[in-house]
């Protein structure tokens, strides 16, 4: 994986999917109380990103599912700052800028 490639390239350290916490975020640093999540635009529904749309067949299908996406996503945020963990997510549209991608990362990690 990308990010993850590049976090420990700039010196974050990590664990990948902790599934004891809530929605088992993609890295994690448990001393340091941060949590990443790695979301792909379609299926977390990125609404502002050229690479999500609703699809034209079975919409209603499409739209729930989107829905449930989005609310479990945001309950997991919610739960894991509820532990005191702070939440960056990073958008599959956002992976292909690998020097702005960097600085976010450690920007994060370190604040």
């Amino acid at each position: 994986m990308q990010v993850r490639r590049l976090a420990y390239a700039a010196g974050i350290r990590y664990r990948v999917q902790a599934r004891d916490l809530p929605g088992t975020p993609d890295m994690v640093n448990r001393r340091a109380r941060w949590a990443v999540f790695v979301h792909g635009c379609f299926w977390h529904a990125h609404r502002s990103c050229p690479l999500w749309r609703l699809p034209r067949s079975n919409q209603a299908f499409w739209r729930r599912k989107f829905r449930q996406n989005t609310q479990r996503d945001a309950a997991s945020v919610t739960a894991l700052e509820a532990l005191g963990y702070r939440v960056l997510v990073v958008w599959q549209c956002e992976i292909g800028d690998a020097d702005l991608l960097r600085v976010r990362l450690v920007s994060f990690t370190r604040g």
